[in-house]
């Protein structure tokens, strides 16, 4: 995988090749060495309100495939568990709700909301019965606010990927937000997920492909900041309006910040705008096909319809559009590598070197 090296100075460096693209093996060790690795968003608090909650899901539906559930239990502790029963593999919770314990319905195996084996039928003669290992795997996770992220084998700690967007927008009140089903949507995009991802890290393509948000924008000041496992793209409002109402302790205080678009590495996306949160979920489908998660989450609905975040769907058509004909052009034999914009592309930069590093 030598030939996925990144130059670490951005002015001298050339993208991913074409073949990380469309190649069924790079995507295959993606998948284990990147995503298997990293920290992913599993949903709200709101999903488990009270003792006994429980909800199961798959992790990456249909790229890692985890199956894993969210319960809390009756001290109050919220926890995230394999959904595997440790007898036989079977799915232990298959639908949500509230439980006194977990019960496996295959052979009656039995744990608490914890994950700790309690009980099995007929196993009076089993030697050295039961073990931790009779447990249900307890999954790295941790949360921010209300929102939860779990990693089947995290690389570094939640704090290292979360701190930085703690620093800059920890004023606001997270637990007010709530999840809006009715505004969320789902996308199918037929291009590779690094694509997708490679649009999103740069401001660049805003005013050829964004009319109406390159209205609201102001494209000067738009402004990048690296983080160790992610990045920050501030949005300046063009005219001032559908702005934060910011609080004199943000460092931004005084600016007319439209949106805060974070990544975090590889695949999540935090945008915040004065209206609440947009999250979206980049979820690899194969090398060339894509679904993208839209989870709204409401803070203020009275500035639904303003600035940057006024018309999220339209500029995500947009930007499927162009991702599409991407893809297209890196399957072509006359297109390998491209060159970086030093002062525009920065973000897309260490994206690469971040997928180089881990593949290598």
């Amino acid at each position: 995988m030598s030939h996925l090296t990144i130059h670490e100075r951005v002015e001298e460096a050339s993208t991913l090749p074409s073949s990380f693209y469309k190649d069924p093996e790079v995507f295959a060790r993606v998948r284990e060495k990147v995503f298997a690795r990293s920290w992913q968003f599993v949903g709200d608090t709101d999903l488990v309100k009270v003792p006994g909650a429980v909800h199961p899901f798959t992790m990456l539906e249909g790229f890692l495939d985890e199956p894993m559930v969210l319960s809390r239990d009756t001290d109050d502790m919220l926890r995230l568990l394999s959904n595997v029963c440790t007898h036989r593999g079977m799915q232990v919770v298959e639908g949500s709700g509230n439980e006194r314990f977990l019960r496996c319905r295959y052979h009656g195996r039995r744990f608490g909301l914890d994950g700790c084996f309690q009980h099995m039928p007929e196993f009076e003669g089993a030697c050295r019965f039961p073990t931790v290992s009779d447990d249900l795997p307890k999954v790295p996770f941790g949360a921010w606010s209300k929102l939860l992220f779990g990693s089947v084998n995290p690389e570094v700690p939640l704090d290292a990927v979360l701190d930085p967007l703690k620093d800059r927008v920890g004023w606001l009140p997270l637990n007010e937000f709530f999840l809006d089903a009715s505004r969320s949507r789902e996308y199918l995009v037929r291009a590779n997920w690094a694509l997708y991802v490679d649009n999103y890290l740069e401001g660049f393509h805003i005013p050829f492909v964004h009319p109406s948000l390159n209205e609201s924008l102001d494209y000067g000041s738009y402004s990048t900041e690296p983080y160790e496992w992610g990045n920050l793209q501030l949005g300046v409002s063009k005219g001032g309006e559908g702005c934060f109402e910011l609080p004199k302790s943000s460092r931004d205080f005084g600016r007319d910040i439209s949106a805060y678009y974070f990544w975090i590495f590889p695949n999540t996306m935090l945008n915040f705008y004065p209206w609440g949160l947009s999250v979206n979920v980049v979820r690899p489908l194969g090398p060339e096909m894509t679904k993208i998660s839209f989870l709204c989450y409401i803070w203020d609905a009275s500035k639904l319809g303003q600035g940057a975040g006024a018309d999220l769907d339209r500029v995500e058509r947009e930007d499927e559009h162009v991702v599409e004909l991407v893809q297209r052009g890196v399957k072509s034999r006359f297109y390998d590598r491209g060159r970086f914009s030093p002062t525009r592309e920065q973000n897309v930069h260490q994206f690469h070197r971040l997928l180089a590093a881990q593949l290598t």
